[in-house]
Formats: structure tokens, C-alpha cells, sequence
């Protein structure tokens, strides 16, 4: 990006039927130091403001040389139609295509220089492998679109980072899933955006085990000693300080919180938990390792409240503003 002009952001809307389109128009009521383009429908934006009261403006656009920078009460949209009319609250696979159709347009803007960065609002991913589309979760997509062997997911609220090493597996195929590459690279990507993109010039990483007490010596599972352990010596570099593995139970106290500028977890619910019991709403979601920068939400598409008005865009906001963050903290 050229440090002359705002960044450009390409947000994609989600799934229709949920709350992104709510909590995308809650976007034109706050200033952002960027060119917001949001690819979505206009007429589901637009009868959804006037279904939950929003004051703000859309503004279509036919590519981004058209767009302005972002001002409030103005909305940028890129169009893309939906295929069936869409009910608030009502999942329809024909939209499925829809959903992939603003998403894929936001990543060939990206990868096309055409936005610095993409910002993702939910999407159903039952749905859309309902429709016949075998998807397991922007980062996983992401990464197939990306030419990406190995993304990493990141949920980051404050100076709380968690990372993962697996994403949406099944428990069970988790401990198979764990090998000594992996769990280094994680550590090697996590330390690189630390220190290129979050501006830490010395990081402190914590590895969690996989095991209770991280295996105990052996006496609760082999995991931790065999492989997160060779893990962690096999990434350790002058750049930063890893600890672990550590006992998950524990890791996460304030005392170690106070001390670890990031922490990697060996499975989805071993380290997600502690965040969103700490920062729900106000997380971000961000995928370490792409050629893009791309920042989401920490929440789903909320069918029950969608339409609603009790939507809170708290998410997406942050969403925003760490995409723009990131991008100014670039030192690549």
C-alpha cells in the first residue's frame, strides 16, 4: 500500500439470511481512516435498513476506481445479487453461490492490489455445504485460494492473542493431526505477523500442551513430550521467546497473561474459550500467513436476531480497525 493514500478494505457480507448485512450498514455510522468497499446485494442491504431503522446511505459503486473514501452515513457497495429473495432468520441454499460469489470477489480484489486487505462478516458454513459446496471455514478457503499450504487462525482481543494449530476438526482427530513441522511453522508464522505486523520486536510465545498438565511427564499421554516439545526447540529463534509447553489449565492465568504476547493452541477449543469468555464481541479474527491481510468477526450469523436491530457490530468494527492496524504496521 502506498503510504499517500487511505487503505481500501473489501468487506464481504456473509450469509444474507444472518446478521452480517445488520451489522455492515452499522459500518456507515462510524469513521474509519479508509476506502470501505462492501460487496453485498444493495436491495437486501436496503430493506434490511429499513427493517431495523438504520439511517445509512448506500452508495453503489462499478469497481473500485469508482469509490470514495469512507464517510459517514455512506455505505460503498460493490453489487452482487442474490439468487432467491432473502427472509431474515431463513438459511436458503440457493444463496449459497451468492455467499461464495461476494467472497471470492473480495479476495480477486486483494489479490489483484486492488484492496490491501479483505474483512469477512459471518457465514453459515452448513449451508453452503448443504448447497454442495465443500467448505469448512474461511481460513481453510482462504488458504485454497491463496495457494497456501499452511494458514493460521488467530483470534486476537487487546493484548490477548490466541493461535491455533488445528482449526474445525473433530476432537478425535486431533492427536493425529499434530506433528512436529506443523506446530513449528505455527510458531515461525505467529512470531513473523508479531513482529511484522503487531510491531512486538522481541515476542513471547506460550505453547500449550495437548495433554492435562501437559502430559505429565509422559503419565497422561505422549504428545507433549514427543512432539509439541521437539516443536518448540525446533522453532526457536533469537527474534523471540518461546515457552511451553505448558499446561493449559494454567496458561492462561493473569500473571502468564502478562507476559505472553501470544499463545498457541494445539485445538479449537482448547484456547477459544478463554478468549471469547474474556472479549466476546469485541474479538477479531485474523488469518496469519495469507498473502492478504484478512480480519473477521468472532461470532456466527445469529439467525435468531437477525432483522432485529439487536445485532451488535462491535465485532466488525474491530474487524475494521485491525485491518487497517495491520496494514500500517506492514514492515514486509
Amino acid at each position: 500500500m502506498s503510504h499517500d493514500r487511505r487503505p481500501i478494505l473489501a468487506v464481504s457480507v456473509g450469509e444474507p439470511a444472518g446478521i452480517g448485512p445488520d451489522i455492515c450498514l452499522a459500518l456507515a455510522q462510524h469513521n474509519f481512516d479508509a476506502t470501505l468497499i462492501c460487496i453485498a446485494d444493495p436491495d437486501v442491504l436496503s430493506e434490511r435498513a429499513k427493517l431495523i431503522g438504520s439511517e445509512s446511505k448506500i452508495i453503489e459503486v462499478g469497481s473500485v476506481t469508482d469509490c470514495r473514501p469512507h464517510s459517514p452515513p455512506y455505505l460503498t457497495v460493490l453489487p452482487v445479487k442474490t439468487t432467491v429473495p432473502v427472509t431474515p432468520g431463513s438459511i436458503d441454499v440457493r444463496n449459497a453461490g451468492y455467499v461464495l460469489e461476494c467472497l471470492d470477489r473480495a479476495i480477486s480484489l486483494a489479490r489483484k492490489g486492488r484492496a490491501d486487505a479483505i474483512v469477512t462478516a459471518p457465514i453459515h458454513k452448513g449451508v453452503i455445504n448443504d448447497a454442495g459446496h465443500a467448505f469448512s471455514g474461511h481460513t481453510e478457503y482462504l488458504a485454497e485460494h491463496g495457494d497456501v499450504q499452511a494458514p493460521v487462525m488467530m483470534l486476537v482481543s487487546g493484548s490477548l492473542r490466541v493461535a491455533l494449530v488445528t482449526t474445525h476438526l473433530p476432537l478425535r482427530d486431533v492427536p493425529n493431526a499434530l506433528d512436529e513441522s506443523k506446530i513449528a511453522n505455527v510458531i515461525g508464522v505467529v512470531a513473523d505477523s508479531l513482529i511484522n505486523h503487531f510491531g512486538i520486536n522481541h515476542p513471547t510465545i506460550g505453547v500449550c500442551g495437548l495433554n492435562p498438565h501437559a502430559g505429565e511427564s509422559g503419565h497422561f499421554g505422549l504428545e507433549d513430550d514427543d512432539i509439541i516439545g521437539p516443536a518448540i526447540s525446533r522453532a526457536k529463534d533469537a527474534r523471540l521467546t518461546i515457552r511451553g509447553p505448558l499446561p493449559a489449565d494454567t496458561a492462561f492465568t493473569p500473571e502468564s497473561r502478562a507476559s505472553i504476547d501470544a499463545y498457541i493452541t494445539m485445538y479449537h477449543d482448547q484456547g477459544l474459550p478463554v478468549i471469547k469468555a474474556l472479549g466476546f464481541g469485541e474479538i477479531v479474527n485474523i488469518t496469519l500467513g495469507l498473502p492478504i491481510v484478512r480480519t473477521s468477526v468472532d461470532h456466527g450469523t445469529a439467525l435468531d436476531i437477525a432483522g432485529s436491530g439487536a445485532a451488535k457490530p462491535n465485532s466488525l468494527i474491530a474487524a475494521v480497525r485491525s485491518a487497517i492496524d495491520l496494514i500500517g504496521n506492514n514492515k514486509q
